[in-house]
């Protein structure tokens, strides 16, 4: 289904409804993955909706600008609004929104690559050694993974001869992608911890040793609004092999389509908390390696793609 053939009123209420599903929705995921690593390790774990708590704690604390300077208090402020850009064009369960058509599967990377620079930029304007060790490793992990989600993204392209989102995200049944799309959904899957900051992957933050790393200066609303966009992000990388290799029921009904894509995303979620609570984090070189292999056999499904 494409833009055209929606009423112009319910395609930017679709706009509205994404915003409102992935809003609601991204901190519940996070306290799936909070609940499911604390039980593996034998502790209680906070309730389910402990990321909402977090954010409103944050809203109301005071924000202190240890810099002064304008980079310092855009950054949160243009990661949020980065991945509310992603979510707005989203053609979420085959259904585009009044922004869909205006964007094609170049913009959504370069959007959600905005998000990771705008986390670099307010690292180095803070300019604390334990922020800057921490966007170092975060643009090493942006250089490795990134072209990652360009190939998954591009196999959807090859597929389907466009680069409309409702095409490369929807427009092939899984059956269709062939052996290149088997080996895409491990690629997507065992990439996906890298995708959401998630331990192994957390080289960035490590609490242990960097304290937070890019976020170490950052509190009230500004971090809250970092919370939020690292979970949205986390949302949208779960969602997304849902989204391209598991067709829908083909129901006919918007909302029961968007209901199974949304508990197969929570079962991704519970995926991404077991293998938080039982892989210790990687070293970076660790990471690059692992990263290396990925890339490598993302980039042999592609060229199996050209030529099957």
């Amino acid at each position: 289904m494409t833009t055209a053939t929606l009423h112009p009123v319910w395609s930017y209420v679709q706009v509205l409804l994404n915003l409102l599903v992935f809003l609601a929705l991204a901190p519940l995921f996070d306290g799936i993955v909070r609940r499911v690593t604390a039980r593996v390790q034998s502790r209680q774990g906070p309730p389910l909706v402990q990321s909402f708590y977090d954010v409103l704690k944050l809203l109301g604390k005071e924000n202190i600008d240890s810099t002064g300077i304008l980079p310092f208090r855009l950054a949160p402020v243009i990661a949020f609004a980065s991945m509310l850009c992603v979510i707005a064009i989203l053609p979420l369960a085959g259904r585009a929104t009044a922004f869909t058509a205006y964007a094609d599967a170049i913009s959504l990377v370069y959007l959600l690559t905005l998000g990771g620079v705008a986390v670099l930029l307010g690292a180095f304007a803070s300019k604390n050694i334990y922020a800057l060790i921490g966007a170092s490793r975060e643009m090493t992990t942006m250089i490795m993974v990134e072209p990652i989600l360009f190939m998954i993204l591009l196999l959807g392209v090859l597929k389907t001869g466009s680069l409309d989102l409702s095409a490369v995200i929807y427009g092939t049944p899984m059956a269709a992608f062939g052996l290149p799309g088997m080996v895409m959904i491990a690629v997507s899957l065992f990439g996906l911890q890298a995708f959401v900051a998630r331990q192994p992957f957390d080289m960035a933050e490590a609490e242990q040793e960097l304290l937070g790393g890019p976020f170490i200066e950052y509190s009230g609303p500004n971090y809250a609004l970092f919370k939020y966009y690292m979970m949205l992000k986390q949302m949208f990388y779960a969602y997304l092999p849902i989204a391209m290799f598991v067709p829908l029921l083909g129901t006919g009904f918007y909302l029961a389509d968007l209901a199974l894509q949304l508990v197969l995303t929570a079962v991704v979620f519970l995926l991404i908390g077991l293998l938080s609570a039982t892989h210790p984090r990687y070293r970076i070189d660790q990471a690059i390696r692992y990263f290396g292999v990925l890339f490598l056999i993302a980039l042999a499904a592609i060229a199996a793609a050209v030529v099957l």
